[in-house]
Order: structure tokens, then sequence, then C-alpha cells
């Protein structure tokens, strides 16, 4: 390849300005008939053309082959029966007809699942960009065209874009939508999720009028199930049990037809709601003023979640004095609203030191005592008076108290400690600087406690003077009570011998008493870490734990083994195979959790469509086919030509050549040299004067 090409010593502005000047000069020449006007006007476009530096340029000239783009769909939703093998017959088929092509390469991309869904846009973008524009002879894309990143697609490109979709005309799928749902709601009241189904593609007509049996499931436990047509929303109440995580599962069987919907896997979804509490309410009652009355207080008011009502009973009614009573207290207790008509708005009620001295009357114990076991809770924060005739276990409230006092009072330093149920139960379980075996390190001691025979059922998690029951908790129907045997827990506060954790052990004790779930003591919970990746953890009182049962959403099971990792702690590390709904259990509790979406954004659209891929195959002047059609024939027509059509045979597609080539060992030579650039110049110049100097002296003559 030789080539002509110019490095002009000047701009060329400046050579175009000589260039024009030279012109001039010769026209005005010949218009005033001077004799050598050719020559000098030649020797000023000489001086142009050598500021030009023209130049030879030969080198060797490649051809470049022609590249074809094939991307290649494999999404989730390409897995749907039929299409994997529609995408691997067309790949095979087509890559055959290029490997025909003279001059013609194949780049192969591949577009998997991602957390987003098909980014095909974003796939093909970046094939584009990868390669020379001037060599992209076509793009073929087998897919089903669900893409969900339209605004990655670019608006056009150098070569023909065909897509091939999968699928069948025939394909139909009914789906559940969920419009809104809810990230919190408030425990015992109702959150709304708005739901509706959707038809797409060739709907059978008597699927597409009849409605879709909905099923409504709080933590696997079915709540309700009812009729829903498709295409009309529904707003769906539904009430969280308890705190933490609550997994709402909401369903349809597959419509029965002679032609199947294409998939099930987007007619049911999975919504965790967190379960919180409006406001913890409670209701402290103490005794009398003593040392750490505001122990518990204090503790109750540093919470803003805590709603607390605290009576203090200053004056027993056996003390005779001449105080008038409404100079005692700013209101009067009123005993009937809080133990008859109010008792159950409270999540917790604390008898801190209180004595039975006929402020209440028995009835009101009664109450309490129900009040428990239909899910309340009791605190008892005992002093002597425990061990006295004025003890609350001589009430009707001794009934559920989960020890019994002895009578005897330990007048002594003794130092509070972890029994071997403590140091699993979650309110006593690491609790900071607690005594370990074989160290000098311990708590600070407290200096009286009454003594109590623990019931039966009751956990003794602490341990006091001569290895006495401290701390007692038990379940009483379906409320707790927890029992603190010593009113000497303000030690730990003031710092007495090292103090101990104070704040923290009487949070842990009213939390556990209100039901809060980080605080159960048998628990099954699931941590997902990844996308798909599971942190199981068992938390027992039991010295062993039992393997882990999980039922995956296509019903298939597996079990898992958990490994000790603490007292009372076993955890197990678990892959899912994929997103989904999946429930475990090992054989007392039982658990749901959801995986990624139950309805992946792969599965929210799955008839095959070319309309998400926008305008791009008509802008290059592509095609947008069906292979169930059959694979369309290769050709290659010239650019800006129609690429695709109907033929005897069937459709045919078109890719265009683009004769793209390289140039390689490049020389570069000026076409003159300087001297024989002056030479012509000079040469020129002088001819042209002596031309004219010769027509003077002749008209003199």
């Amino acid at each position: 390849m030789t080539g002509l090409s110019f490095d002009p010593l000047l701009g060329w502005p400046l050579v175009a300005a000589i260039a024009g000047l030279a012109v001039l000069v010769t026209i005005w020449s010949l218009w005033r008939g001077l004799r050598g006007w050719a020559l000098r006007g030649l020797a000023g476009l000489a001086v142009a053309a050598a500021l030009a530096g023209p130049a030879l340029e030969s080198g060797i000239r490649n051809k470049l082959s022609d590249i074809v783009i094939l991307l290649d769909d494999r999404s989730a939703s390409q897995s749907l029966p039929g299409r994997t093998e529609q995408t691997d017959a067309a790949l095979a088929g087509l890559e055959r007809q290029l490997a025909t092509l003279p001059d013609t390469e194949i780049r192969r991309v591949t577009v998997s699942d991602a957390e987003d869904g098909t980014l095909i846009g974003a796939a093909l973008t970046r094939a584009l960009a990868a390669e020379p524009q001037t060599r992209v002879a076509g793009v073929i894309a087998v897919t089903d065209g669900q893409s969900h990143d339209p605004a990655m697609l670019p608006k056009t490109a150098p070569a023909p874009v065909h897509v091939l979709l999968t699928g069948a005309p025939g394909d139909w799928d009914r789906r559940l939508v969920v419009e809104e749902s809810p990230a919190y709601g408030l425990i015992d009241q109702p959150v709304t999720i708005r739901v509706r189904i959707e038809d797409q593609g060739a709907v059978p007509a008597a699927i597409a009028a009849s409605p879709a049996k909905l099923r409504v499931l709080i933590d696997g436990e079915q709540s309700r199930s009812l009729d829903l047509p498709p295409g009309i929303p529904l707003d769906l109440p539904v009430v969280p049990q308890h705190a933490g995580q609550n997994v709402v599962s909401i369903g349809f069987d597959a419509p029965v037809a002679d032609t199947p919907e294409l998939t099930d896997r987007n007619n049911s979804a999975a919504i965790q709601i967190q379960g919180v509490r409006d406001r913890l309410r409670v209701l402290l009652i103490s005794g009398e003023p003593h040392a750490g009355e505001r122990t518990w207080r204090n503790l109750l008011k540093s919470d803003t979640n805590v709603d607390l009502i605290h009576f203090t009973i200053l004056r027993p009614p056996d003390k005779m004095d001449a105080v008038p009573v409404d100079e005692m207290s700013l209101i009067a207790f009123p005993t009937q609203e809080l133990f008859l008509e109010r008792i159950r708005d409270f999540d917790l009620i604390i008898f801190d030191r209180y004595k039975v001295r006929g402020i209440l009357m028995p009835q009101y114990y009664d109450n309490i005592r129900r009040y428990v076991e239909e899910g309340g809770a009791v605190l008892v924060s005992a002093g002597p008076e425990m061990s006295s005739v004025e003890s609350l276990n001589l009430s009707p409230l001794g009934a559920i108290l989960p020890g019994r006092p002895t009578g005897r009072i330990y007048d002594q330093p003794f130092l509070p400690r972890l029994t071997e149920d403590g140091q699993r139960h979650p309110v006593t379980a690491g609790l900071p600087g607690a005594p370990r075996e074989g160290s000098d390190s311990h708590w600070g001691r407290w200096l009286r406690m009454s003594q109590v025979i623990p019931d039966s059922r009751a956990q003794v998690v602490m341990t006091g003077a001569e290895d006495q029951p401290l701390l007692i908790m038990n379940r009483v129907g379906k409320g707790r009570v927890a029992m603190l045997n010593s009113d000497q827990v303000w030690l730990w506060g003031r710092g007495f011998e090292g103090g101990g954790p104070q704040l923290e052990l009487l949070r842990r004790i009213a939390h556990w008493s209100m039901k809060e779930p980080e605080l159960e003591e048998e628990a099954l919970l699931a941590d997902v870490s990844g996308e798909l990746s599971v942190t199981i953890t068992r938390r027992t009182m039991a010295e062993i734990a039992k393997p882990v049962r999980i039922t995956r959403p296509d019903g298939q099971t597996v079990t898992v083994e958990l490994a000790p990792i603490g007292p009372g702690r076993f955890t197990a590390r678990w892959t899912a195979p994929g997103p989904g709904l999946y429930r475990m259990t090992d054989g007392d509790i039982t658990r749901v959790m959801a995986l990624g979406p139950a309805a992946p954004r792969e599965f929210e659209e799955t008839v095959a469509s070319g309309e998400k891929l926008g305008s791009l195959p008509e802008v290059t002047q592509g095609a947008v086919l069906r292979l169930s059609d059959g694979i369309p024939s290769l050709r290659t027509v010239r650019e800006g030509r129609p690429a695709h059509g109907q033929g005897v045979s069937g459709d045919w597609i078109a890719i265009t050549p683009r004769g793209a080539s390289s140039t390689t060992g490049i020389t570069h030579r000026p076409l003159l040299p300087g001297w024989a650039w002056l030479a012509i110049i000079s040469g020129l110049a002088l001819a042209g004067w002596l031309a004219e100097g010769r027509g003077w002296r002749l008209r003199r003559t």
C-alpha cells in the first residue's frame, strides 16, 4: 500500500494563503498582459507545495476478520421447560453457519443471574465496548427477552442486532404480585399487605375466569384462605404475633389446565415483618422505702421504650399518726383500676419488698395470678419481709411464685454465683465479670438474702449464701415469674467490693419477663449472612441439641448436625441450594426462614417477549424472531440494507461484513528533498524574470 501524505511546515491556513496569493498574482499578470505570468504563478504554487510537506507513505495492508457477538442468556427464567434445549440448539446452529463464513470470528457472551435480575443491557454494552466498532458485523441474542436494566441498553449499534426468543406462542403464567408490604409492625396490631393476582400470556379462558385460592401463613401456621380473582388488588390485614422476625407466606396452588403454566415459582411470596412493641408498660410497686428502691426506678426510667407507673407505700394502714392522707401522696392508690380493670394493659408487674398489709384485697392477688397464667409477667424482688407473716407467699399470689420461703434469713456476706443452668440461661449467661472456675475473679458480695425452697419446675440460675437459690425463674401457664431473694443488688451499683453487672442483670430479668426474643432460653435462630448462607443457632437449657431438619421449597429435606460452641449454645453453618421459603425444626421448635425472594425477579415475568429490549433491533435493521418457528438461516448483506427477511425455506437474518484492515511496516519519506524544491522554485522564478525582461526589450525595439 503506497499513498501520499502531507506534513506542513506551517499551518494549513498560511499554506492556503500563499497558494491563493500566487493565483491572484498570476491572474493580475495575465490581465496586464505581462510576459512570464505562468512561470511566476508556478513558482508561487511550488512555494505552497514545498511548505505543505508532501511525503510518500508505503506499508503492508492486512485484512481484519469480522466479529459477530453471540449473546447466550442463561438466567433462571431460561431454565423453564423447553427453553434450555431451544437455546442449545440455536447456538449450535448459529455457530455452524458462522463457521462457514470467511474471515468471521465469534465472541460468545454469557448472561447469568445477578442480584438485580438479568442484566442483558449491561452485558451487551460491555461486549460492544470491548470490540473495535469497525469490525462488529452483527449481534445475535438468544434469550427470552427478560431484561431488568433497560436503561443500560445501547441506543444503537454499528451492525444489525437480532433477538431470537425462546419459549412458545402458547405460553402463559399466573403469578402473585405484592404491591405493598410493611417492614415493621406493632405486636398484636394489624398491618396491611396489598396483593393481586396477575395473568400473563395466552391464558386459557377457563383459567382466566376462575379465581385463585389464596393461603396466608404466619410463621408456618395457616392464618386464613380466600378466593381472589385476577387483576383485583386485595388488602390483607396481618397481625405480628411476637417481637422479632415474623415470616408471612402468601401463595396459591398452580391452576390445573391442559397446558400447564410456565412455573409455580411466582405463585407465592415470603414477607418478613419485624415485630416491635409500641411501648413496654411496667407497674412497679415498692412496699417501703429502702436503699435499693431507686434501682428499679432508675433502670426502667432510663429505657425510653418503657412506660413506668411507680407506687411506693410510705405509710402502712396500721401506722397511726396525725398526718392527713392527702399530704402523704399526690394521688390516691387506684387499686381497683390497676388490678381489676386495667391489669392486662401492663407487660410486667414488679413487687419490690412488698408486704401483705391489707392494702390489696385477696381478689386483687387472685386477679394477678390469672393475669400471669394468661400471658402476663410478675417479678418479685424480695427482702426480709418474704420470710415474715406478711409474705406474698401467704397471699393467693403464692400459688405461682417459683419458690416457697422457709422463714430463715441469711444475714451474712456471700458471693453470688451462677449455677449450671445459669451458665446456659440467656438472662445470666455471659454476664460481665462472671466468676470462672480456676480463677480468683468474682463479683462483689451481698449482705442479706432469704432462704426459699424452689419449685421443682423452676430454674435456679444464681445461688447465694450456702449455695441457696438467689435468682429463680419459672413459666406459669402462658406467663412468667421471676424471684430475686435479696434486696442487696444495689450494692453492685455502688461498687461495693468491686460491684457487679447490676443494671445488665436487672435489665435482662425484666426483658425476659416481657418475652423479649433475644432472651428466650429455648430458641432456634437463623442468621442469613450471605444471599444463601445461613448460620443456624440452637439455644437450649439441655446438655445436647438435636439435629435440625430443613425442608426445602420443593419439599425435600436435609438434616444438619449442630456443634456446641458454649454452655447451652449449638451452631452449624449451612448453604441453601437456592432462594425460597425454608422450614427448619428439631422436633421441639419450628422456624420459617425466607432466603432471598420466594419469587425471584427472574420469575416476575416469564412469558418470552422482545419488548424489554426496546427499539434496538428496529434501529439497527435487525429482527425479533421466535425459535419455535425454527432456527433462521444466516446471510450477509451490504451495510445499510435490510438484515432480515422471509425466504423459501423460512426466516433469515444477516450480518454486514465490514472489510476492516490494518496497515503495518509504514515508511515515510519526503516527495522531494529541500534542495530540489529550492531549485524548482528558483528556476521558475528566474525563468519568469527573464521572460518578462525579454518582452520589455522587444517593446523598446
